[in-house]
């Protein structure tokens, strides 16, 4: 069944929502200067939160080239089950995370299949030292969340070289389906797709996650 992770919470109700609605991750940002951004008091309350409801629900702190130790010290404090590394981290640097580790990899908006032959080879780099992958929209000086996407062909042409990833960027409850057909990632990753005006949509939260699964369900039973 497909993955979904549900990013960019900031509060224990729209967690909860989230876990209600079947997300198998909760995302939670701690990049400086991004507004999503929340306080350590706030993760690790939601942390406690979602694992006083269900231990199958993963809950992921979101850093970008922030210092290790002060990226570890927030995985201790904030009671963290992963930690998404969204800037230019490397191989070495993700060695020393204290948790399992979601690596992004940025995606150019004018990226055409075959155009980026290392796209893979990073991927694989990642994977091959037990990392989570996602791939989502390059957008210069953001690091996520902007609600762009990138050419679903690019990511196609991964899965169908076995390559397993989270797709991010620009997906909604309205596009996921056609977005999984197209692509058959592992997981699926969203934010400002299930937000309105800026903030969390249970509704949006709950028609991403069904729209998912039950793209998911029907591929699996007509494959």
């Amino acid at each position: 069944m497909i993955k979904v992770k549900i990013c960019g919470i900031q509060n224990l109700a729209d967690a909860r929502v989230a876990v209600e609605a079947g997300a198998d991750f909760v995302g939670v940002v701690f990049v400086p200067e991004r507004h999503r951004r929340i306080e350590p008091s706030v993760g690790r309350e939601i942390s406690r939160g979602v694992r006083a409801a269900t231990t199958a629900v993963k809950v992921v702190g979101l850093f970008a080239d922030q210092p290790l130790d002060e990226l570890n010290r927030l995985v201790e404090t904030c009671e963290l089950d992963v930690a998404q590394l969204c800037g230019a981290e490397s191989v070495d640097y993700a060695a020393g995370v204290a948790c399992p580790v979601i690596k992004v990899i940025h995606v150019s908006g004018t990226a055409a299949p075959g155009s980026d032959s290392n796209l893979g080879d990073r991927l694989q780099e990642f994977r091959d030292a037990g990392h989570l992958v996602t791939l989502d929209r390059l957008v210069e000086g953001v690091q996520g969340g902007t609600g762009r996407t990138f050419d679903w062909e690019v990511a196609s042409s991964l899965s169908r070289r076995g390559h397993s990833f989270l797709l991010a960027g620009g997906l909604t409850s309205p596009n996921v389906g056609r977005a999984i057909g197209a692509v058959r990632p592992w997981g699926v990753d969203v934010s400002s797709g299930v937000e309105t005006r800026g903030q969390k949509d249970h509704r949006k939260i709950r028609d991403f996650v069904i729209n998912a699964q039950q793209t998911a369900a029907t591929l699996a039973g007509s494959g």
